[in-house]
């Protein structure tokens, strides 16, 4: 499948911000199962990408703008082509061993909530790890209900669960959270999906998990939909939980209130190519 993304980002600042600096993390790697056929950033103000990698190998770009800035744009535009593997991750950049994602952080700490809910799933993962983790992917699914509203960057997974809404991010710390309780190295991922109902406009871009199973390596797990990474999805970057994987981190000097507005555009490029 080929799938066009078209992702931006605005910014306004009012009063006028002195200096901002951005690091990205917009800009997809190849792995089994998806080819970059191309991708580009583009940045509506004055100043010069430095591209990079994180220590956990994903690309990364920075930038630093000089005020007075009153307003930017970053966009990203490019096009993949991805494979169905059945959520089977290879050929993904791995600086690490699976051990260290059993790290926890402070949005994916386990509460009692939380380790209730990894006990649920407990005997069938002795059985069949696969099967305990769809489980738990099924179950975070059921009980959780998608809304933008009710949560933050910063909500914790013990405090979304407990408020049973969220957005991707939310179910994802919840999955990577009881993962860890079990046992099971587990990781954020950030994203594209090119949707089922044809929604081709989106608010934002989308999250899930990945556990490493032994015998299988990492495999995918998408909590917000119940069911495992397909060729629909776009592999951004991996980390400890979002602040590792954020699209976009930025901090500005300066500057009264501001404003964001994003836009997100996922399609099939074949769409694109006959508008």
């Amino acid at each position: 499948m080929r799938i066009r993304v078209s992702h931006t980002t605005r910014y306004d600042y009012s009063p006028p911000a002195k200096s901002a600096i951005q690091l990205l993390r917009l800009t997809p790697r190849g792995h089994e199962g998806q080819h970059v056929r191309h991708w580009r950033i583009d940045v509506d103000a004055p100043c010069r990408l430095k591209a990079g990698e994180d220590a956990l190998g994903n690309i990364t770009h920075a930038f630093t703008l000089e005020g007075p800035i009153q307003s930017f744009s970053v966009t990203v535009d490019g096009e993949v082509e991805t494979q169905d593997s059945a959520g089977v991750v290879r050929g993904t950049v791995e600086r690490f061993p699976p051990g260290l994602f059993l790290r926890t952080t402070t949005l994916t700490e386990p509460d009692d909530a939380i380790l209730a809910l990894a006990g649920e799933v407990r005997e069938a993962m002795r059985r069949d790890p696969i099967v305990g983790l769809h489980d738990l992917s099924g179950m975070i699914h059921a009980r959780m209900a998608f809304d933008t509203e009710a949560t933050t960057t910063a909500t914790k997974a013990g405090a979304a669960l407990a408020l049973g809404h969220g957005v991707c991010q939310d179910f994802a710390h919840i999955f990577i959270g009881a993962a860890r309780v079990l046992g099971v190295p587990a990781r954020y991922v950030s994203g594209y999906l090119l949707r089922h109902d044809g929604l081709v406009v989106q608010e934002a871009g989308h999250a899930w998990a990945e556990a490493h199973v032994g015998g299988l390596g990492w495999v995918g797990f998408d909590p917000a939909h119940g069911l495992s990474p397909t060729d629909a999805y776009v592999r951004l970057a991996a980390a400890l939980d979002y602040h590792g994987a954020a699209p976009i981190l930025g901090s500005r000097y300066g500057g009264g209130q501001e404003s964001l507005d994003v836009s997100v555009r996922v399609e099939h490029a074949r769409r694109q190519i006959q508008s």
